[in-house]
């Protein structure tokens, strides 16, 4: 059946349990069916993401608001990272099979191929993470003066002024206990086999990533990264894959902070690349382990007893932390930029030491993971100051207030555009689809 312009609703002629399915909505030249609101439905239900209001109405709204950015942001070229989309698809179709108990039931419950499945969440993904970027390139431009942040600090209700938990701020050294001369060489020596078999034809390279490499996100592809640019790449890997010409050889074997890779090019565009690569870390036995333990209860014991010996100065020293080592050891917060944490926003294992310590103090050394690397290191940790719980106020908490203003203004700015977008883009609703309480109330002329 043809569509003929934009006025026209048709019926779909796709059957899917005995109901057809049919066009809902038409944003601009774009259509909203009705199994794309079921499935988004569903989705979210598996999801965990709660639906305040009517799902037959908030869902198409949503997918309505979102075509919206989407068209703006084919306008101004802005797209997503491929790799990154890829990742998190990968991370959600393990979600859906470990809650619905596996491959086979997921495919029957969505009535669907594991690879149709991925090849929509592949879609969804990108366009959230488009919208993302359109909506931050939107509000870019709000930034509020000191002047303005205070005025609207003083202008907040009593009850409005949110309570501040209580936040450390904290310094730490940590390094990787020494490996063996003889794990490393193992190491090297199994990936020189991998090599050897894979350029005699005896094996696939991307079979022997599913079976040994330990970079287990992209071992589920083979080994396969996506295409990324050589800024997304550490400069010890980036330097030997951006050189490799022959998809058909393998690479010399790379040393990283991640361990040891062997590497194979599968396809260049312009300045970005996608291959494959298998990564082996050495094994480092409990007796390494303690005697890393043993040198830093040594540097925490100098610090505690030396009047000329601080913190600081082992940390310049000592630390292999590269967030840190030139910044005093001191944690950033990835969540806020800052360097204040609470005490949930903090590694498990640093939070437990640091509730212990007055300030000043430094900890007993412990054994963490570095979830970047995802290698066990060994670390002592400072604690450098310490806010109890109270009141926001404009000295301890200017950041935090300019953040609720900002995210207040970007949030008025983001309303204003939609309601814009409305009054200039073609918007048709089926009949039996306008009876709801909408969000935006500007979609029914």
């Amino acid at each position: 059946m043809l569509c003929v312009g934009l006025l026209l609703l048709c019926t779909l002629s796709v059957m899917a349990d005995n109901v057809i399915d049919e066009v809902i909505w038409i944003v601009g030249d774009e259509a909203i069916l009705r199994s794309e609101v079921e499935e988004e439905r569903l989705r979210a239900q598996y999801e965990g993401q709660a639906i305040s209001g009517d799902p037959y109405c908030v869902i198409p709204e949503q997918m309505a608001i979102q075509k919206l950015f989407l068209h703006q942001a084919l306008l101004d070229s802005v797209e997503a990272n491929e790799s990154t989309v890829s990742h998190q698809v990968d991370m959600r179709l393990n979600y859906y099979i470990s809650q619905i108990g596996s491959k086979e039931k997921m495919e029957e419950y969505f009535r669907k191929s594991q690879s149709e499945i991925r090849e929509e969440l592949m879609t969804t993904v990108r366009n959230q993470m488009i919208i993302q970027q359109m909506q931050s390139k939107l509000t870019e431009h709000i930034k509020p003066t000191p002047a303005e942040i205070r005025r609207y600090y003083n202008s907040l209700p009593a009850d409005s002024i949110p309570t501040i938990p209580a936040q450390v701020e904290v310094q730490i050294l940590s390094f990787e206990p020494a490996v063996p001369r003889e794990e490393t060489e193992r190491i090297r020596s199994r990936l020189r086999d991998f090599t050897e078999r894979v350029q005699t034809g005896k094996a696939d390279f991307s079979t022997l990533a599913r079976l040994y490499s330990e970079d287990t996100e992209s071992a589920k592809r083979g080994g396969e990264l996506g295409f990324v640019g050589r800024g997304q790449l550490v400069t010890e890997f980036a330097d030997v894959a951006f050189n490799l010409t022959d998809p058909k050889k393998v690479s010399r074997i790379v040393e990283t902070e991640y361990g040891y890779h062997i590497i194979q090019l599968i396809e260049k565009k312009g300045e970005r690349i996608n291959c494959r690569h298998i990564l082996m870390r050495p094994r480092v036995s409990t007796q390494d382990k303690i005697q890393s333990l043993q040198k830093l209860d040594s540097i925490r014991s100098v610090i505690r007893d030396s009047a000329n010996a601080t913190f600081e100065q082992a940390v310049v020293l000592f630390s292999q932390d590269k967030q840190t080592a030139m910044n005093a050891g001191v944690m950033m917060n990835p969540n806020t930029g800052s360097s204040k944490f609470e005490y949930q926003d903090l590694p498990a294992e640093v939070a437990k030491q640091i509730y212990k310590l007055q300030v000043s103090e430094v900890s007993e050394p412990f054994i963490m993971m570095d979830e970047m690397k995802n290698k066990e290191v060994c670390a002592i940790v400072k604690l450098k100051s310490k806010n109890e719980v109270h009141k926001a106020n404009l000295v301890d908490d200017f950041q935090i207030i300019r953040q609720m203003l900002e995210n207040q203004l970007s949030r008025d700015f983001i309303q204003n555009w939609i309601q814009k977008k409305q009054q200039e883009t073609y918007v048709h609703i089926d009949e039996k689809w306008r009876g709801c309480d909408f969000q935006y109330p500007g979609w029914v002329h």
